[in-house]
């Protein structure tokens, strides 16, 4: 379902031109819970901060900090991401307020699924 979401998102990217303003609205703290592609689960935060046409995203996970940019607006986000040796990219649309999506590791051949919820 999720998959099936984010294929009908990705139109979406040719209307990011005007996107300033729609990040203001993505911007913020949220509570994140996800299952990571080997099946195990995780909680932490993420911040996501807007930086001109970009949004910078940091997540704190088990005391492990994933610092990633993105693009989007308020219905669909992308983000790449970096922590030590691991990249990866991340794949969110918003319903109803709270952002649900998948990801995986550069490289993987699984995915994982990930829930954002406003603080």
């Amino acid at each position: 379902m999720i998959k099936k979401r984010l294929f009908l998102a990705l139109p979406m990217l040719a209307a990011l031109a005007g996107g300033a303003q729609a990040q203001k609205s993505i911007a913020g703290s949220y509570n994140v819970e996800g299952r990571g592609p080997d099946g195990a689960s995780y909680r932490g935060t993420v911040e996501v901060v807007p930086t001109g046409d970009t949004l910078r995203v940091t997540w704190l996970i088990g005391g492990e900090r994933f610092l990633g940019t993105g693009i989007g607006d308020e219905t669909f986000m992308s983000v790449s991401y970096r922590s030590g040796n691991h990249t990866g990219l991340v794949l969110l649309v918003n319903e109803n307020g709270v952002w649900s999506g998948i990801w995986t590791y550069a490289g993987g051949t699984k995915l994982g699924q990930e829930r954002w919820t406003r603080r």
